[in-house]
């Protein structure tokens, strides 16, 4: 849930290590460190808070060296605190480590350590596995890459680490399970980090180290890589494809806003070359190549977290209307414990936007081991789940910094759609006149979303009323349910506001006790699929003077009238509305967490990348 960054090469690594932070602070974190090598010297500078407070601190401190490992720390075991911050030391200060993830096993590690004699500062399982591997170092008299393979046949856990060692400038290790780690190459020169974003700038030659594997980064020399079984690998060097522009605001005073903006041009990427127009056709390459399997499947399971549940909300509605197959949508944090019933005849998908989520991992490795077909769904290339599942589709949303997701959203929207219309269309529920009518309206959305984004000052404005507000309820109904989910998810998560989203029909049994003129309720009342009803609930919310944001379908008088404030969104299908009903609420919570002054790109308690349970 934090971030790695680590250099070895024939430049000064502060600089590089300072700037690759900078560029992973959108993962989310509460403290900063770093360590570099200089001659004999082994020095650590780290800091609770942000990497301008480390930068601050270090550069009135001695930040000359070659080789350095830095990291963002997320909060885990112990408070936020310089003391608990990475990078720790060994005990004798001839190591020191970074570590994402979580060893599940420390405190029993730690109790042995101790009955040898070492002693510890910080209340992290980070400086037990350091200590651990200092201690198989000096009481097996080896080196530091077999050192760190013997500590972590000890390990039960997930961890990304990177270590250095005072004696050995020539030389870091990393290692993972369950948390990611890349490699940039360089000329003569070495890169580490969580993700590719701090390696764009200098190289697009990168090795994804792979489970459970350990990985030697030595000055002029060819990368080694052992599993903790002793297995050696061959590195698979892979060419970015990300650029250094894509991580920069453009103008935007946020990323978030940025990527908002993106979604035309984002949904027409995740389309192009699967959307086409002139032969009334949609083509998925992961749909083809496994047809079979999806025909054959009995039921499909859809495991998720977050924002990515609430698209796997709308991929079953849709698979469901379209192909006639049961599905089931799981939290994947639940799935994976509650001995779920997978069948061979089962197809598993599996969505995440960073493809690194630790809990949907976990469900993906569970459902391969019971026979199960395994599709995934993802942004980053090159990431776990794409190379733990048996297909899949990359939604190509671009990187999405934002820790609230957006862009990622409606990609994993329109990748469920089109999944869902070609399975339709293979079983034969799919008519062919629907079906071509669906085509030529998805590729409408981008348009049709650039006109709702016209809107934007007019969100900013009336949005500036709602900052009182303690509470909201967002309702819809249909594929329309899950969007209020995703809304109320958006204004929770940047704006600390509490809000729930709810079935519109559901309101009765329970939260209309809730309404009162104090309480804004947002209702997505389109003129596509159960308009009438819509109306009866905004009517009992007026009943009892709740305030009422709308979205309406443009032209509707009748739920604009009844509402305080109403955003209108263009016409379409009745499965694609969801694509445009959530711009305006991601615009509306934006615009209330900004006019409240919160920190929007990186919420509080928040990461990107949730690599821990």
């Amino acid at each position: 849930m934090c971030g790695i960054v680590g250099y070895i090469g024939n430049k000064q690594a502060y600089p590089i290590l300072i700037k690759g932070l900078q560029r992973l602070e959108y993962r989310g974190y509460d403290s900063a460190g770093i360590a570099l090598l200089n001659g004999d010297k082994l020095n650590i500078y780290k800091t609770k808070g942000k990497v301008s407070d480390l930068k601050r601190f270090a550069e009135q401190q001695d930040v000359h060296g070659t080789v350095g490992i830095a990291h963002t720390r997320w909060a885990t075991h112990g408070e936020p605190n310089q003391v608990n911050a990475h990078p720790h030391y060994s005990e004798s200060e001839e190591l020191a480590l970074i570590h994402n993830g979580i060893i599940e096993n420390y405190s029993v590690l730690k109790q042995g350590l101790k009955e040898h004699g070492y002693s510890f500062k910080s209340e992290t399982d980070t400086e037990v596995l350091v200590q651990l591997i200092e201690f198989f170092k000096k009481t097996n008299n080896v080196d530091l890459f077999t050192a760190v393979q013997l500590a972590l046949n000890q390990v039960v856990g997930a961890y990304a680490i990177a270590i250095i060692e005072r004696n050995q400038p020539d030389i870091i290790v990393a290692a993972r399970k369950g948390s990611p780690l890349v490699v940039g190459i360089g000329e003569d020169e070495y890169f580490l980090a969580s993700d590719a974003t701090p390696i764009i700038e200098y190289t697009d030659k990168v090795v994804y180290i792979g489970e459970e594997e350990i990985v030697a980064l030595r000055r002029d020399k060819q990368l080694k890589i052992k599993t903790i079984a002793n297995v050696e690998k061959t590195p698979d060097v892979k060419k970015l494809e990300l650029t250094l522009s894509q991580l920069e605001k453009g103008g935007f005073p946020h990323f978030m806003l940025k990527e908002i903006f993106e979604q035309p041009k984002t949904l027409s990427d995740s389309m192009r070359g699967r959307v086409n127009i002139e032969e009334n056709n949609i083509t998925l390459s992961g749909f083809i190549d496994n047809r079979e399997k999806f025909m054959n499947a009995k039921r499909i399971i859809i495991t998720a977290c977050g924002t990515s549940w609430h698209s796997a909300l709308i991929g079953k509605y849709a698979i469901e209307e379209f192909a006639r197959v049961p599905v089931e949508v799981e939290y994947s944090s639940e799935f994976r414990y509650r001995k779920p019933v997978i069948n061979q005849e089962d197809i598993v998908i599996a969505i995440s936007q960073s493809g690194e989520t630790a809990d949907t991992l976990a469900a993906v490795e569970l459902a391969k081991s019971k026979g199960a077909f395994i599709f995934g769904i993802c942004n980053v290339v090159g990431s776990s789940i794409p190379r733990n599942t048996h297909s899949g589709c990359y939604t190509h949303a671009g990187p999405e910094i934002g820790v609230a997701s957006t862009k990622a959203f409606t990609a994993q929207v329109t990748v469920l759609t089109m999944l869902a219309m070609m399975l339709g269309k293979e079983k034969g529920f799919l008519s062919q006149d629907r079906y071509l009518k669906i085509v030529h309206e998805l590729a409408r959305i981008p348009d049709k979303i650039s006109e709702i984004l016209k809107q934007n000052d007019h969100i900013a404005q009336f949005a500036k009323t709602y900052t009182y507000a303690q509470n909201f309820i967002y309702l819809g109904r249909g594929y329309n349910f899950p969007v209020a989910l995703e809304g109320a998810l958006k204004l929770k998560e940047i704006s600390y506001i509490h809000a729930e989203g709810y079935p519109a029909a559901e309101m009765k049994h329970g939260p209309i006790a809730l309404i009162s003129q104090e309480m804004p309720v947002v209702v997505i009342a389109s003129s596509a699929g159960m308009y009438e009803k819509v109306v009866s609930n905004i009517q009992e919310i007026k009943a009892r003077k709740g305030r009422i944001i709308s979205i309406v379908t443009e032209g509707d008088s009748v739920v604009k009238n009844m509402s305080d404030y109403s955003i209108s969104i263009p016409d379409t299908e009745e499965c694609l509305v969801p694509l445009l009903a959530v711009i305006p609420l991601q615009l509306l919570a934006y615009h209330i967490a900004v006019a409240k002054g919160c920190d929007v790109d990186q919420p509080r308690n928040l990461a990107k990348s949730v690599t821990v349970e």
